[in-house]
């Protein structure tokens, strides 16, 4: 795998006059079939470093772009340059830049709310749609602690954020006894996580946060999807197994994957069923869609 930066054009909602902004992605298998990775809020395109070369082996050209305001990809300095629209119409123009007509689409978490949006409003691109521990409303968070994690991202900055984040401990939301295994089994992937979060434009967070913890409601692009889908989920990742289990009831053409062990990132929690029902649908899709 091999990283690069693409520069896209901005759509641009708010009328910031940003003509380009550029996108950091992780590349492998130019010249298979083409796969997307979006990740989650306040992740980054290392979310899936363990399976880009995989991945590639079996065929695909797999692409991870960081979102606008992640990572290493361009960070406005504007709250209204970010919504659930913008990432979605980011990653329509990271496809284009890499010449790809159709492909495959995975989302994680806030990823998976994106790649909502994108399979409504552009199903004609997508030829299958992997929607991974995500869901199509606002996970449930405690407003008083949403407004602080805004008024700490205005006023401090990330480095403060990520200092009251790690202060939570195991009292996050999307802590699980698989996140506590594998923290326990790669110290760098807490160490991956500060690192991440402290990386983010803080107009992104302060933007987001109140959108994915309490007033984001995709339930109307949800039921637009036509697109071959998997809905994974960890099975200990519990504000996401309901949503999902419901996600795969009303979308007309998906099936549902619960991981046993996996929680919240089941890539890494648990990943030799997470590559078992992921391959087993991309297998589908490629045997389905053209050369």
């Amino acid at each position: 795998m091999h990283q690069r930066t693409i520069e896209i054009e901005a759509v641009d909602l708010a009328g910031l006059g940003t003509p380009t902004i550029e996108i950091a992605v992780t590349e492998a298998g130019v010249g298979g079939r083409p796969l997307l990775l979006l990740h989650g809020f306040t992740g980054t395109r290392g979310d899936f470093d363990d399976w880009y070369d995989e991945l590639a082996s079996l065929g695909w050209h797999v692409v991870g772009p960081d979102h606008r305001g992640h990572g290493d990809s361009a960070k406005p300095a504007d709250e209204r340059a970010y919504a659930v629209e913008l990432f979605a119409a980011d990653a329509l123009e990271v496809a284009d830049a890499l010449g790809w007509d159709r492909f495959v689409l995975l989302g994680h978490s806030m990823g998976g709310m994106v790649a909502q949006e994108l399979a409504a409003s552009a199903p004609e691109r997508l030829d299958g749609l992997v929607l991974m521990d995500t869901s199509y409303r606002s996970i449930p968070v405690d407003p008083d602690l949403l407004a602080l994690g805004v008024e700490l991202a205005r006023t401090g900055g990330m480095p403060a954020v990520a200092d009251a984040v790690a202060a939570l401990g195991d009292d996050g939301p999307l802590v699980t006894e698989a996140d506590r295994r594998l923290r326990a089994e790669r110290p760098d992937w807490a160490a991956r996580g500060d690192r991440n979060l402290r990386a983010c434009a803080p107009e992104m967070y302060a933007a987001m946060l109140p959108a994915i913890g309490g007033e984001l409601d995709t339930y109307d692009r949800l039921l637009a999807i036509r697109t071959p889908t998997l809905v994974m989920v960890g099975a200990l990742d519990e504000l996401f197994v309901e949503p999902s289990r419901h996600m795969a009831e009303v979308l007309p053409d998906a099936r549902l994957a619960v991981l046993p062990d996996g929680g919240h990132s089941p890539q890494v929690e648990a990943p030799d069923a997470w590559r078992d029902a992921l391959v087993a649908f991309l297998d589908e899709i490629a045997a389905a869609a053209p050369a």
